[in-house]
């Protein structure tokens, strides 16, 4: 049976399901746009309406921390495929996945410094040295570990949001003095509260404890991308449809009761524990769910091909979402931080995704890559052309676009 999802040398499906999750993200990262990392989670402190609550409680549960995973889940199967096509062509992977690492991690780092807290790519390029160990196991010992660490940090994360007054005080004071620098200050007033102000008052050693611990944190949804990979889940839609119903009807309604608990027992001591779980299956449904769906639309449909473009320019839209949202909201741009309420920010984001879907459909019209991602390839194939030196007269077997 012909595939009407994959065609040529990518597989759509995977493109598509990229570029959705890119909009949860903006949904997801909006809120942190409009209220900084912290101070999302004192929302009094913005004297919220009564619908910009409601709202928030919704994207607690369908949203937030739910579409990261994705891109952790997509990031392991981008590994698996990318390292797949090197070895094809008798290529030695290590050197062009060390440098791909490496250039995530520079430019992750740059993000961090120069425009946002909230980035993704220094941890995925770090988090994907230590898949090396992984991308060659069995699917079913890639599960197994994946289902181990998953329960495991959902264990150690009970009971961990119990602060003392103290504590709030502090934090309090810091999102109150956020509102200031974010919506009134200057670029390098910004960039410096962001890099010296810490409200939760850690000592350097737990610092260092937490970065190093993000790889592990991070893991399971890289392992569970790596798996399906190597059993191409998603390469035959059509032969694929009952996994996808199957997998989709247990996890995707799990998901959701985990997040409503984890927001209707916001002060709980459970509250961590329902909320990493939930989060977690809740993206394994919206990848299965929304592959299920793509697996019924023509390969001339609208919505497959807006997704895909944005999907296609993941890492170039990833970063523009960045640069478009800190300049409508901090004090160098329009400075509407703590503004414009949850409602609305959630409106601005699906316009300015609607944007990116319409420039990334010109844009690859034109070119085969976005700006970023034919960098990113050049780095990693050490190649003018953006093509390993095997291929450079053909259509790579495998084309893999990864923004994390």
């Amino acid at each position: 049976m012909v595939n009407q999802i994959e065609t040529g040398s990518r597989i759509r499906i995977i493109d598509a399901i990229r570029g959705f999750c890119l909009l949860g993200i903006l949904i997801a990262n909006m809120i942190i746009f409009q209220y900084g990392i912290y101070g999302r989670e004192v929302m009094r402190n913005f004297n919220p309406s009564k619908l910009d609550d409601v709202a928030h409680q919704w994207l607690l549960i369908l949203v937030e921390g739910s579409f990261m995973p994705i891109f952790m889940f997509l990031f392991g199967y981008s590994l698996f495929k990318l390292r797949e096509s090197l070895v094809s062509k008798g290529l030695k992977p290590g050197k062009p996945l060390v440098r791909r690492f490496l250039m995530l991690m520079v430019l992750g780092l740059l993000h961090t410094l120069l425009l946002w807290e909230g980035d993704i790519l220094l941890a995925y390029g770090v988090t994907g040295f230590c898949l090396l160990l992984f991308v060659k196991r069995k699917p079913k010992t890639l599960i197994i570990w994946g289902v181990i660490l998953s329960v495991l940090l959902a264990g150690i994360s009970y009971g961990l949001m119990d602060d003392t007054p103290e504590e709030k005080e502090r934090m309090t004071q810091y999102v109150e003095q956020s509102i200031t620098v974010y919506s009134e200050g200057t670029y390098l007033e910004v960039v410096d509260f962001r890099m010296n102000e810490d409200p939760l008052g850690l000592p350097l050693g737990a610092i260092i404890v937490i970065i190093l611990s993000m790889p592990l944190i991070m893991l399971p949804m890289f392992l569970f991308g790596i798996a399906a990979a190597s059993k191409k889940w998603f390469h035959n839609p059509k032969r694929e449809r009952r996994r996808y119903i199957w997998a989709t009807a247990i996890l995707l309604p799990l998901g959701l009761l985990l997040k409503s608990l984890a927001v209707l027992l916001s002060e709980g001591a459970w509250n961590d524990v329902l909320t990493t779980l939930g989060a977690e299956l809740l993206a394994l449904g919206y990848i299965f769910g929304l592959a299920l769906v793509l697996s019924f639309l023509s390969k001339r449909s609208i919505f497959i091909s807006a997704f895909e473009a944005v999907g296609r320019m993941s890492m170039t839209n990833y970063l523009m979402q960045t640069v478009i949202c800190t300049t409508l909201f901090y004090g160098y741009g329009f400075g509407w931080f703590g503004q414009i309420g949850v409602l609305n920010g959630l409106l601005l984001a699906i316009l300015i995704y609607a944007l990116q879907a319409v420039a990334s459909s010109y844009i690859l019209r034109v070119f085969k890559n976005g700006p970023l991602e034919r960098l990113l390839r050049m780095w990693t194939y050490w190649s003018f052309s953006g093509k390993s030196r095997t291929s450079r007269k053909a259509t790579d077997q495998v084309d893999v676009n990864v923004v994390a």
